[in-house]
């Protein structure tokens, strides 16, 4: 049986009502997310982030989220990355994330920004220290010439940064979708799936008063 042959699972879990999202659609996300920690999921805070560069391409890969409240989505990475070359040009993306044990998912899209260097300070330092040499060492997303190469990097850094704490790369730090859009899935049976679009239209005001967002149910 090839991978196309496989069987199609049938969503059962549970159901999705306009009105439970009455408290505010990101209040809803963050609950999902939080039932799927509590569940014990693997990598529950990861999501696949799309972007575009300059010239209309997409392109996506894999973050995970480091903060998810009343502002909207945030996540760290290195500015000189692909995907930060590509935000700078076009500073709007879209996240999804897929926990398949609870047949959920999550849609935003919406203008990004980065954070503030203190607020970037402030996750930086409270990183593994192992992932702190890396942002110094790695020049993520350029080539290298083998895996010896990069740990030659990395012993420099260690060497470098020996018996003092490690600052900030300059060139590493947070972003921020704000979302204008988020839809929420939940898998049903048959394939007529649940889905709530809540699309924002309250101006600049915070996106956490429901009063915001116009709801509306989907088609699956």
């Amino acid at each position: 049986m090839g991978p196309l042959d496989h069987p199609r699972e049938e969503y059962r879990v549970g159901a999705l009502e306009v009105d439970e999202v009455a408290d505010g659609p990101l209040q809803t996300v963050r609950r999902w997310l939080d039932e799927a920690i509590a569940a014990d999921l693997p990598e529950p805070t990861a999501v696949t982030l799309a972007t575009v560069d300059v010239d209309g391409r997409p392109d996506a890969r894999i973050v995970l989220l480091r903060g998810l409240d009343a502002r909207g989505a945030v996540w760290y990475t290195n500015r000189r990355s692909t995907k930060g070359r590509q935000l700078a040009a076009v500073p709007a993306a879209a996240l999804v994330a897929f926990w398949p044990q609870l047949e959920r998912q999550v849609r935003l899209q919406g203008p990004v920004t980065e954070l503030s260097d203190e607020e970037s300070d402030a996750y930086f330092a409270a990183r593994p220290r192992g992932s702190q040499l890396g942002a110094w060492a790695s020049e993520q997303s350029e080539p290298i010439a083998d895996r010896a190469a990069l740990e030659r990097r990395v012993a420099e850094v260690e060497d470098r940064f020996a018996g003092r704490d490690v600052p900030r790369p300059p060139h590493w730090g947070g972003y921020l979708l704000t979302p204008t859009s988020i839809e929420l899935w939940q898998g049903r049976a048959s394939r007529l799936h649940d889905r709530v679009r809540c699309t924002w239209v309250g101006g600049d005001g915070p996106r956490h008063r429901p009063a915001g967002w116009r709801v509306e149910r989907l088609q699956p």
